[in-house]
């Protein structure tokens, strides 16, 4: 059971790799305002999205359920290629990520809601996400994805949160000189699998079936 809200960037990361992998999970779409009962029964946090696997198990944060859907996935080629068994693109994959959620997140939040932090500007909590964007582009300059030619978890991880950050102000984004960071995301928010991701559903109530995800 996979609670979920559709533009939360954690919940639309775990719902790419669920879906690129084609895992099947019953989805409960999530109103934050009026969460039902049968989250806030499982206790502790109750934010989304959070898994609750046929055994009782609970993955309560979006990388959790990022590896459940991994390690449920009978194709290890792909699996493979998106998370390395091991070694330095591990790391590497991590230390990204990592960054984003630490780092880039904390700005884009005060970016996106300025009204909220008015000890500073709007632009000056853009230019520190313009930190990582720079870096983002300079690491995109010579390849498609962060790690080479193929799709990456650290990728999925990321792109959602760029992609919020682009719609803070799209014309300015647009306008910018981050062309390999626009490219890249164009990838992603121009893809089938996006597409299915961001399908809309009714928010989910006591009573009622969940949906089926990713649709057949």
């Amino acid at each position: 059971m996979l609670y979920s809200f559709r533009r939360c960037p954690y919940a639309m990361r775990a719902r790419y790799v669920i879906a690129l992998l084609r895992v099947s999970v019953h989805l409960r779409e999530v109103i934050l305002k009026s969460k039902p009962s049968a989250l806030l029964a499982l206790g502790g946090r109750s934010s989304v999205p959070q898994l609750v696997d046929v055994d009782g198990t609970r993955y309560p944060e979006s990388l959790d359920i990022i590896f459940w859907a991994l390690s449920q996935c009978d194709d290890q080629k792909k699996v493979n290629a998106l998370w390395p068994s091991k070694g330095l693109q591990r790391n590497k994959t991590n230390a990204w990520i990592a960054y984003n959620d630490h780092f880039f997140k904390y700005w884009l939040d005060r970016y996106k809601y300025a009204d909220r932090y008015p000890e500073y500007y709007q632009s000056y909590y853009r230019n520190k996400g313009e930190i990582f964007l720079n870096r983002l582009d300079a690491r995109l300059k010579e390849n498609t994805f962060l790690f080479g030619q193929k799709m990456s978890v650290a990728d999925i991880a990321i792109f959602p949160f760029i992609r919020q950050f682009a719609g803070v102000d799209n014309e300015w984004f647009e306008l910018s000189q981050y062309d390999n960071v626009k490219r890249w995301l164009a990838l992603f928010v121009n893809s089938e699998v996006f597409k299915s991701v961001m399908m809309k559903y009714t928010a989910w109530e006591a009573g009622q079936d969940s949906i089926v995800f990713p649709a057949n």
